[in-house]
């Protein structure tokens, strides 16, 4: 493999690939080109990651995160200048000529949510074939293994997650997979003190040692019971679309409190809106109709595109088809304080009043475990895939196509039907038909 192949596909920590707008001036930006060039192939010649996933984003909407980030000598390269640039699992490696600068990172990324995975040097320049000759080039490369950075509050991320290596059967020295834990109580105190300003500490300390004693521990071990249920239950060519459970640690009381999962890396090819819609609704048909789960989180978030299609994770406030939550106190009070407070229940109060959601199917389920939450936040995120930056480079999205407007009057007609009392799109499998109607009629 020679410059001219490395070079198109490789990604700079501003994002853009050696083809874009040259910097001034010109010699300077050439010489950039040849050195991250030259790193690629010394560093990751032969590295199966690179080859899958680096050419993940080249055409429209590739402006997202990348997977593997190059900066060089004096261009931004901490780890806060960095995080936000990568994908959950992706690399960034730095490139100086001078040891320090590159040596001198190991232990800023190390705390920062990433995983380093070595220094070194190589030479460059056309003397480099003949010992000791050359110029020589430091490098540092890291892995981003957290969803976010450390010590930063996010409605996004409650749990502990993480990637790991493994010490389990089946798995190479190399290979990644997902540990999800109970957090800590120092992180949940945190948590708590930062959105509850006024409450008095001990009232905060009390919640905390609630939600790490009780409720996360319950949701987890949940979660761990219906990825069983999911590889159990849904037909073959459909469970690796969804985590696989792969080794759970219980407390005393028999809750889980850290569980280890397979890797659903984003990646593969980029998919047409339609495709993606397609996609999605057939895999919540049989999650529903197979499985007999719902998911109930199904934003954005919550959706990953790999080289086996669209997938569904987090399964964390799941429920089974018709499950007796009231009869577990519990959990039927967790349950309501979550039917009251989560983004997607918020959303469909929001917009049952404005008259946005008139199917009367969908009003009643506000507040209440039922497939049609799935349903209806599955029709707002099919209209909208690129509000999730991870999925911008992977969904072929115009606002302004044909099928985008198709798209659009599905997710109308689901949330609006024509007569609000019988709903045309009742379950997914329904809405599943409506998009290959549509298909037939882009063909």
């Amino acid at each position: 493999m020679d410059a001219a192949e490395l070079t198109p596909a490789t990604h700079y920590l501003d994002g853009r690939r050696p083809q874009a707008a040259p910097l001034a001036p010109r010699g300077r930006e050439r010489r950039r080109e040849r050195l991250i060039a030259r790193a690629a192939r010394t560093l990751l010649q032969g590295n199966g990651e690179f080859a899958a996933f680096d050419r993940m984003g080249d055409g429209p909407g590739d402006a997202g995160p990348r997977d593997f980030l190059f900066a060089v000598d004096d261009e931004p390269h901490g780890p806060d200048d960095v995080f936000g640039r990568l994908r959950w699992g992706g690399q960034f490696i730095y490139l100086s000529h001078d040891k320090r600068k590159a040596q001198g990172l190991t232990a800023q990324f190390a705390e920062r949510g990433f995983e380093p995975l070595g220094t070194g040097r190589f030479r460059t320049g056309p003397l480099r074939f003949i010992p000791l000759l050359g110029r020589r080039v430091w490098y540092f490369v890291a892995r981003k293994i957290l969803l976010a950075p450390p010590r930063e509050n996010t409605e996004r991320f409650t749990y502990h997650v993480h990637l790991a290596r493994p010490s389990l059967p089946g798995f190479g020295a190399d290979e990644y997979v997902v540990q999800k834990e109970v957090p800590s109580l120092e992180r949940v105190i945190g948590r708590l003190r930062a959105k509850f300003t006024d409450v008095p500490f001990n009232v905060v300390e009390k919640r905390a040692l609630k939600f790490t004693e009780k409720i996360f521990p319950l949701f987890l071990t949940r979660e761990a019971a219906f990825l069983k249920i999911l590889q159990r239950d849904l037909p073959p060519e459909y469970r690796d679309r969804v985590p696989t459970l792969l080794e759970v640690e219980k407390d005393s009381r028999g809750y889980v409190r850290r569980m280890w999962m397979n890797w659903l890396r984003v990646g593969g090819e980029s998919l047409s809106q339609i495709e993606f819609a397609r996609q999605s609704a057939d895999l919540l048909r049989v999650v529903h109709d197979w499985a007999k789960v719902i998911h109930l989180d199904l934003r954005l978030d919550n959706f990953v595109i790999t080289s086996r299609g669209v997938g569904f994770v987090d399964f964390g406030s799941a429920a089974r088809v018709g499950e007796n939550i009231q009869g577990n106190p519990l959990l039927s009070t967790l349950f309501d304080e979550l039917m009251r407070t989560s983004q997607i229940q918020r959303m469909l109060y929001k917009m049952t009043v404005t008259g946005a959601v008139t199917s009367q199917a969908m009003h009643e389920a506000y507040g209440r475990v039922d497939k049609q939450v799935d349903l209806f936040y599955l029709a707002v995120q099919i209209n909208q895939p690129h509000h999730n930056p991870d999925l911008a480079a992977l969904v072929k999205y115009d606002p302004a196509s044909f099928e985008a407007a198709a798209i659009g009057e599905l997710t109308k007609d689901i949330l609006k039907p024509a007569d609000p009392a019988k709903p045309k799109y009742r379950t997914a499998a329904a809405m599943l038909e409506g998009i290959h109607q549509i298909k037939q009629s882009l063909r």
